[in-house]
């Protein structure tokens, strides 16, 4: 996926002005550093320092593999304010490779800060991180080229967080193993992501999530086989949403506030913007910034988003870090692929599989299949209705059992799944019901 460059016109000073309702590259990475701005803002506001420190620390030893909520393993303070690092940290490797902000890395980002509620921290990124770069040097190719497989990449953190601190061996072993691990899967991650595009072929959102999947449990197996046994946990709060729920729908609803001001009265272009936007199946690559506008793809994530939120309510879940990621990368690829039209359809398959399979619709592993499982929205955008309400049905059941295949370090599980269950269906989809696909117009 091809990296887009900075305007020259930004680079050189010019202010000349941009498409309609295009903010500047400036202007473009305030919006995105101002959700991390604003976690990182509250996590220091809730709790004292003291006590944030101490969850931090609490956070960067700890398993974190799936499902590892920060929320129940360092307190809020210390978990937002984690969130916002991590996302700091990916918002500024833009401007440093010469990258703009568009539809993939908006989705990105929000995807970083929102797995950094369980799963990701601002130790364990970084390895994973080295890793794709070195990639890059071995290459000779410039590192923006491969950014945004990085920024994804952080999936496989936990390789790193478990070899660390938690694999029971001594430290300095534990830290080499883990920055070890960490760099050679950031190191496969770009050449096998391209491939594993074809498997499903760009029916899976997350793309990187089953490329993550599929390294993860490469390494696991091996590891296992040394007596190194990785397996899934769970260390979660079901019981947290108190004041979360509101301090998110009123970020969502900035973020349509936000494009209706960027709109500045181009009721017209905004309307058309959100009409194509909808009009798209989502398939990869879905730059919603390119099919609609900024203004259009701002509404569209903020919408989404209070979509999402009054699901997990419907749905009887609590807000806790593993919900909260969820829905973090929802409004993220609200950017990149996905709209109602075609996250209404997995929503429903995941809360009709719920009523008839031996999950209960309130667990946390339920509604997180269903936020997660809009990896697989293109099948609904592509197919319609009956085709996304199907694939929603099946994601739950395969999702719920390939966890133990990468032990739990791939945090994109969904994708993994998703994964399978796009190259599952599209196929016979294709047999029996060919379709041109729809185009925006």
């Amino acid at each position: 996926m091809a990296a887009i460059t900075l305007r020259n016109g930004d680079q050189n000073g010019d202010r000349t002005r941009p498409p309609w309702g295009q903010p500047t590259d400036r202007q473009a990475l305030v919006f995105l550093a101002t959700l991390p701005l604003l976690l990182l803002i509250t996590g220091l506001l809730i709790e004292p320092p003291g006590a944030v420190a101490a969850g931090l620390c609490r956070i960067i030893t700890a398993r974190s593999l799936l499902l590892s909520d920060y929320l129940a393993v360092g307190g809020p303070g210390a978990t937002f304010v984690n969130a916002g690092l991590c996302g700091l940290i990916a918002t500024a490797l833009l401007p440093l490779a010469r990258v703009a902000v568009n539809g993939p890395f908006i989705a990105a980002v929000y995807t970083v800060v929102g797995f950094a509620f369980f799963g990701k921290n601002i130790y364990s990124v970084w390895p994973i991180l080295l890793g794709v770069w070195l990639y890059t040097r071995v290459q000779g190719i410039p590192f923006r080229n491969s950014l945004l497989v990085a920024l994804f990449g952080t999936t496989l953190a936990p390789l790193v967080s478990y070899f660390s601190f938690a694999a029971g061996l001594a430290p300095v072993p534990g830290l080499a193993l883990g920055w070890i691990t960490g760099a050679a899967a950031g190191f496969l991650l770009p050449p096998l992501a391209s491939h594993m595009l074809r498997f499903h072929d760009g029916y899976n959102i997350y793309n990187i999530g089953f490329t993550g999947g599929i390294i993860g449990s490469f390494f696991v197996a091996i590891f296992r086989g040394f007596a190194l046994e990785v397996t899934p946990t769970t260390m979660m709060d079901q019981a947290v949403s108190g004041w979360l729920p509101g301090y998110f729908a009123v970020g969502c609803g900035g973020l349509m506030l936000w494009g209706l001001w960027l709109s500045r009265g181009g009721w017209r272009e905004l309307a058309g913007g959100l009409h194509r936007i909808h009009g798209s199946s989502g398939r990869l690559v879905s730059d919603f910034l390119q099919i609609g506008n900024y203004p259009a793809s701002l509404v569209n994530m903020g919408g989404l988003g209070l979509l999402s939120i009054l699901f997990v309510r419907a749905m009887g879940g609590w807000f806790n870090g593993p919900v909260i990621g969820g829905l973090m990368t929802v409004v993220g690829f609200a950017a990149f692929g996905k709209h109602a039209r075609n996250c209404l359809p997995i929503f429903a398959g995941v809360f009709l599989a719920s009523l008839v399979k031996v999950w209960e619709p309130s667990t946390t592993a339920v509604v997180i299949a269903g936020l997660f499982g809009t990896t697989l929205a293109p099948i609904a955008g592509q197919y319609g209705v009956p085709a996304g309400v199907l694939a929603g049905f099946l994601h739950l059941s395969i999702v719920m059992n390939v966890g133990f295949l990468h032990g739990g370090v791939n945090l994109y599980n969904n994708g993994f799944a998703g994964g399978f269950v796009a190259a599952f269906l599209a196929p016979l989809f294709n047999a029996f019901k060919r379709r041109e696909p729809r185009h925006a117009a």
